[in-house]
């Protein structure tokens, strides 16, 4: 802990005052990507969009790999709430909230090596929904995680139920 400390440290009056005039500017939702979604999902592209499935791919790029090339398991655990949420969301209405992830990770993703992600809803009971991510290997066709997913939509306790798009409460 105190390595990282002095790593983050400021080691000149210098540093401080140009990490003082930083302009941080607020995040407009819906009109650009946060600083979050373009770190960690630019890149990735939509194939495929049914009811109840979501089909992407990605290839690993090297700001979302650990030291010894591999994808970041936190990138992994990403992806899965992303697209996970994604294949349950309602255009128009707000996210829905990741209640409980459960991944398995099977294998690894190197730099550059490009994913296959599915994504299905497996049910859905009022506001709550669940959801399976599938994450493989596009040339080899090996499973690299396997995430369930849980999610509940605050949004249809206040919403009018006609704007619900048939999804019922």
């Amino acid at each position: 802990m105190e390595k990282a400390r002095e790593f983050l440290e400021l080691s000149s009056e210098n540093e401080s005052e140009s990490v003082s005039r930083l302009a941080i500017h607020p995040h407009r939702v819906g009109h650009e990507p946060s600083f979050y979604e373009d770190f960690a999902l630019r890149g990735i592209r939509v194939d495929r969009v049914e009811p109840g499935l979501v089909s992407c791919t990605f290839k690993v790029p090297r700001r979302l790999t650990d030291r010894t090339g591999k994808m970041a398991s936190g990138a992994i655990a990403n992806l899965v709430d992303e697209v996970g949420g994604a294949v349950v969301h309602v255009e128009g209405l707000p996210m829905n909230v990741s209640v409980d992830m459960s991944i398995s990770f099977l294998s690894t993703a190197k730099l550059d090596d490009e994913l296959e992600l599915t994504s299905r809803v497996l049910g859905r009971k009022g506001g709550y929904s669940g959801t399976v991510v599938l994450i493989r290997n596009k040339a080899t066709g090996e499973l690299i995680a396997e995430g369930r997913h849980s999610l509940f939509a605050g949004w249809m306790f206040w919403v009018p139920l006609e704007l619900c798009g048939g999804l019922g409460r």
